[in-house]
C-alpha cells in the first residue's frame, strides 16, 4: 500500500466520520446548511449514515478488504457529486467549497486505491 493512498484513505475516512456525527449530532450548521439547500431534516441521518458507511467502508479496504474500499470510495464520489449538485441547485455557492472538498478528497481517494497493484 502506498504512502499516498494511506494518507489520503485517512483523510477521507476522518472528515467523513467527523461530519457524519456532526449530522447525527444535529450540530446547528448542518440544520442551517441542509435548510439552505432544501434538505429536509429527516434526511439528515439516512445522509449521515450513508456517510458514516463509506467511512467505515474505506477503514474495511485499509484492513484489508480491498474491494469493500473501493466500493465505499466510488459511492462517497457519488455521494458528494450529489451534495455538489443540491448547492448548485439551490444556488448556495457561499459553503460549496465543503462539499467540493470532500469529493475532491473521495475522488483522490478512489482514484489512488484503483492504483493500487492487488
Amino acid at each position: 500500500m502506498n504512502s499516498a493512498y494511506l494518507t489520503v484513505a485517512i483523510v477521507t475516512i476522518v472528515v467523513n466520520a467527523g461530519i457524519a456525527a456532526a449530522d447525527f449530532a444535529r450540530v446547528p450548521f448542518v440544520l442551517k446548511n441542509s435548510g439552505e439547500v432544501d434538505v429536509p431534516p429527516s434526511w439528515i441521518p439516512p445522509l449521515a449514515s450513508l456517510k458514516a458507511a463509506g467511512a467505515a467502508g474505506l477503514l474495511l479496504g485499509l484492513l484489508g478488504v480491498p474491494f469493500i474500499g473501493t466500493a465505499a470510495a466510488a459511492g462517497l464520489v457519488l455521494f458528494y457529486v450529489g451534495a455538489v449538485i443540491t448547492h448548485v441547485r439551490a444556488r448556495v455557492l457561499y459553503n460549496i467549497a465543503f462539499p467540493g472538498g470532500f469529493l475532491a478528497l473521495a475522488v483522490a481517494t478512489f482514484v489512488l486505491d484503483l492504483a493500487q497493484v492487488r
